[in-house]
C-alpha cells in the first residue's frame, strides 16, 4: 500500500467563503500515483470546514443565509466563547458543515457523484489556515 500526504494552505481575505478544491484534490491524486484507494481531506482548523455539495452560487448563498440564522455572527456578546474573541459563530458553523470528507479513488480519479464538488469552507478568515490531504491505496 502507498501513502501520500500534502498540506494545502488558504488565506481568505474575507471572514467567510466557499472555495472549490475539487481540481486541487484531483491533482493530489495524480501526484500520488494511487489508482485505487481513499482520499481523506480535512480542515486542520476549528473554524474551517471541508464538505461536498453542488457548485451553484445560489446554493452557496443559501448556505450563508441558513448558517447565519443558526449561528449569527453578531451580537458577539451572545456567546460565552467570545471573551477576547469574536469567532464563536465560526466554531458552530464549522460543526454544522463538517470537518472532513473521504472520497473513493477509482482508476486514478475521484469517485464523485453527479454534481458533487469538494469545498473548503471558511468561517473566520483573514489568516493562514491549512487543510490536510491524505491518500492511501495502490
Amino acid at each position: 500500500m502507498k501513502t501520500y500526504r500534502k498540506e494545502l494552505w488558504f488565506e481568505i481575505p474575507t471572514r467567510r467563503a466557499f472555495i472549490n478544491i475539487t481540481d486541487t484534490l484531483q491533482k493530489c491524486v495524480d501526484e500520488s500515483g494511487i489508482k485505487e484507494g481513499l482520499l481523506l481531506c480535512n480542515a486542520m482548523h476549528i473554524t474551517a470546514s471541508v464538505f461536498i455539495n453542488d457548485d451553484e452560487p445560489g446554493l452557496h448563498r443559501d448556505f450563508e443565509v441558513w448558517l447565519e440564522k443558526l449561528a449569527p455572527e453578531k451580537p458577539y456578546s451572545q456567546y460565552h466563547h467570545n471573551v477576547g474573541e469574536d469567532n464563536a459563530d465560526a466554531h458552530l458553523k464549522r460543526t454544522i458543515m463538517g470537518r472532513e470528507v473521504v472520497i473513493a479513488i477509482t482508476n486514478g480519479k475521484l469517485d464523485l457523484g453527479p454534481w458533487e464538488q469538494v469545498f473548503y469552507g471558511e468561517f473566520d478568515g483573514k489568516r493562514k489556515k491549512r487543510v490536510l490531504v491524505k491518500i492511501i491505496g495502490e
